[in-house]
């Protein structure tokens, strides 16, 4: 052995890894994020990398554009290998989505009935046309669910709450992840050092998938107002 070969330091992939991934100040959201993730991979590998997104899957604000294309930059500087990123993050995703279909479960639809008849603005019709839509279009609410940001999340609950069949739902659950995290796990593995642009092209989707909830969250309050404005000047003329 040389002693050039001697002196040098050994490899280490987490530390390689965590210099080339802060590009964000310490003090930011997804440097701290960033740091967290990498801890977490540099001690149990790509089980680190699962249990970031499972956790992801219970907390959304945490963001799977960032975590998924770290595991893939992660398997490219050489910590565990693609593969493994691949089935771990997926188990991750599935594991989570379980955790939520069973508070679902738990929650129950007389339970959600009750909830809504003291919920201003709510009627126990909407939780029944909820439930009657989700009867129709379940399977495919769930499938595409997992690849829209903050969906991702809540779809669970309401397959929880309709108990759709557990085998079903964890086999559209894991072929959904599958597809997302893939997708986003190699764009990591191959963009190297540029995998954060993935999470800000991500964030326009997430503002998008934002704006659309508050719009339709306002719309539906304005026409029950309305609603219970025409229903009160009904009472007071007949009166």
């Amino acid at each position: 052995m040389t002693d050039a070969a001697l002196a040098a330091p050994p490899f280490r992939p987490a530390a390689t890894l965590r210099a080339a991934a802060s590009d964000e100040p310490d003090d930011s959201w997804l440097g701290a994020l960033v740091e967290w993730v990498v801890s977490l991979m540099d001690v149990i590998g790509p089980v680190g990398a699962g249990i970031a997104i499972a956790l992801e899957n219970l907390f959304p604000p945490l963001p799977s554009e960032a975590i998924l294309p770290l595991a893939g930059f992660a398997a490219n500087r050489g910590m565990f290998t693609l593969a493994e990123a691949l089935v771990w993050t997926t188990l991750g995703s599935v594991v989570g989505a379980l955790i939520l279909y069973g508070i679902g479960a738990w929650l129950g639809l007389d339970r959600l009935r009750r909830v809504a008849a003291k919920v201003p603005l709510l009627h126990v019709e909407d939780v029944d046309r909820t439930v009657e839509w989700f009867g129709r279009h379940g399977a495919k609410a769930v499938f595409f669910g997992r690849m829209i940001p903050i969906f991702r999340s809540l779809i669970s609950i309401p397959a929880g709450v309709t108990r759709m069949p557990l085998w079903r739902f964890t086999l559209l659950t894991t072929a959904g992840s599958a597809i997302w995290n893939t997708a986003s796990v190699l764009a990591g593995f191959f963009l190297g050092e540029s995998w954060p642009v993935i999470e800000q092209y991500a964030d326009i989707l997430q503002y998008v998938v934002i704006a659309a909830v508050v719009i339709g969250v306002a719309w539906f309050g304005w026409v029950r107002v309305r609603q219970l404005l025409r229903t009160r000047r009904g009472s007071v003329d007949e009166a």
